[in-house]
């Protein structure tokens, strides 16, 4: 049963059952230690736990949008291959955190490139029709800022320490953002913040964020992992600022008027995902034989 359990796990994190996927075994590839160094702000956070609960609340937060909604409502196969596009997005998070300078450049150039096609049009905040880009600049900071808000609000509540505190955290990740052509992204929480709240008077809730909270609140997910899955999608919910639940139409676990105690109740699901995934994923495995090889170091780290 254990064993079925991980399989079944490996598979929803990498869409190849226990076989790691082969493009983890090109981060060993490249001479040089990337842009995040172990022990680094973004190594730490991303090669813990918290981003399970991190990449729900940046999937929640990012459909406030209507231009990223429509992208996704228009082109994602969300639906019919949930497994395969979060798959892709690890895929580009893991390969820009432990990859070489060279593989970061390339798998966000990709990301860049699949964006050309997606185009189209959408209905904003005040009810006018405009058109929207992929790779509109508006759009990719929207999408960096609510990437690196969930994924830094996620590791404070749930996770054990920030090297740097979080404007180091900010700080690295620009450099994603920027690998994304996001021009001056934030560099520090507070910078964060005020360029998310620039943000506020373009966000709304619509018929189609309904359409994809019901579906990111109860995901295909083979039946070993719903019961924890609903415990990590709570766990992102009370994270949210306020206002962003109630734009969402969500709201915190309750028994009645008093509020459950979320907090042990995922690190307890988080400690399971790492008991059925390992210690250490294959992506981070890859990127430490590297930094050894680049270091003379003959050893297996």
């Amino acid at each position: 049963m254990l064993s079925r359990f991980r399989t079944e796990l490996r598979n929803t994190f990498s869409g190849t059952g226990d076989a790691p996927p082969e493009w983890t075994q090109e981060l060993e590839k490249g001479d040089d230690g990337g842009y995040f160094p172990p022990g680094s702000a973004t190594w730490t956070i991303h090669s813990s736990m918290t981003p399970t609960v991190a990449g729900i609340r940046a999937l929640l937060v990012q459909a406030l949008h209507p231009g990223a909604m429509a992208g996704v409502h228009d082109f994602s196969s969300y639906k019919a291959d949930p497994l395969g596009r979060l798959a892709g997005t690890i895929r580009w998070i893991f390969t820009v955190t432990y990859g070489s300078t060279d593989a970061a450049r390339s798998g966000s150039n990709w990301v860049l490139k699949l964006h050309e096609k997606v185009h189209g049009t959408y209905t904003d905040s005040r009810g006018e029709i405009r058109q929207y880009s992929a790779n509109d600049p508006n759009l990719l900071r929207w999408v960096h800022l609510a990437f690196t808000d969930a994924f830094l609000t996620a590791h404070v509540e749930y996770g054990f320490g920030i090297p740097g505190g979080p404007d180091q955290y900010v700080a690295e990740w620009a450099r994603a953002g920027e690998l994304m052509r996001v021009e001056n992204p934030p560099r520090t929480e507070a910078e964060l913040r005020a360029q998310l709240e620039e943000f506020r008077p373009e966000l709304t809730g619509s018929e189609q964020v309904r359409d994809v909270i019901g579906f990111i609140r109860r995901p295909p997910l083979p039946r070993s992992q719903r019961l924890g899955y609903r415990v990590l999608f709570a766990g992102a919910v009370v994270t949210l600022e306020p206002w962003q639940r109630d734009m969402l139409g969500l709201d915190v676990p309750r028994l009645g008027p008093v509020r459950l105690p979320v907090k042990p109740a995922v690190l307890l699901v988080l400690g399971l995902i790492k008991l059925g995934l390992g210690p250490q994923g294959p992506s981070e495995a890859a990127a430490l034989r590297r930094h050894a090889r680049i270091a003379g170091d003959p050893g297996d780290p």
